[in-house]
């Protein structure tokens, strides 16, 4: 079956979709196939892709690059390194540390796109700064393009965050931009 049989332009531009799920859950894979379907009709250069994922490791992360058939030419703004929090730190200090390393590795990125937008925006991995980030830079953007699709980690497998309330404030100020989105998709992973 074709993305574009169940799946209409009309019904991604000029919308804000969220797309969350767990770990594994097919976020990523689900938002680079709407990327290639917009790419399919044309939008190539109405289009930034903000790559705040992690590389790919033990089954966690990935670059949305690394889900696309081909090589696009759209706008894409990734930093050189982002580091998986939870995953990587060994104590509260750690994780903290990784998420404020992430937070200013992406603030650039975020800046550059509020200062330069396009029409469609897309953000992958969204969750890694709300770590530590500030949640008016995200709604900034928002305002900013026409379209946005984005993903974020919505889950329990990554809970452990060694007390840093990391964990906490991602849920909450994730769940602080549902009213900001026209469609909420919820990704169920297979058992």
């Amino acid at each position: 079956m074709k993305f574009s049989n169940f799946l209409k332009v009309e019904e991604i531009l000029s919308k804000r979709i969220l797309i969350l799920g767990e770990v594994g859950s097919g976020k990523t894979f689900l938002t680079a196939k709407i990327v290639e379907f917009l790419c399919s009709h044309g939008f190539f250069k109405d289009i930034t892709i903000i790559d705040m994922a992690p590389e790919r490791k033990h089954g966690v992360g990935g670059r949305i690059r690394d889900f696309l058939s081909q090589r696009l030419a759209v706008r894409y703004l990734a930093p050189s390194r982002i580091y998986p929090p939870r995953t990587l730190g060994r104590n509260k200090r750690e994780v903290l540390e990784y998420a404020y390393m992430n937070y200013m590795a992406l603030k650039s990125l975020i800046d550059r796109f509020i200062k330069e937008p396009t029409r469609i925006l897309v953000i992958n991995d969204l969750t890694i700064y709300l770590h530590a980030g500030p949640l008016e830079d995200i709604v900034e953007c928002f305002e900013k393009s026409e379209t946005l699709i984005a993903n974020a980690y919505y889950g329990f497998k990554l809970i452990q965050d060694y007390g840093s309330g990391v964990t906490e404030r991602e849920k909450k100020l994730l769940e602080s931009l549902f009213p900001y989105m026209d469609k909420v998709v919820l990704l169920f992973k297979k058992i």
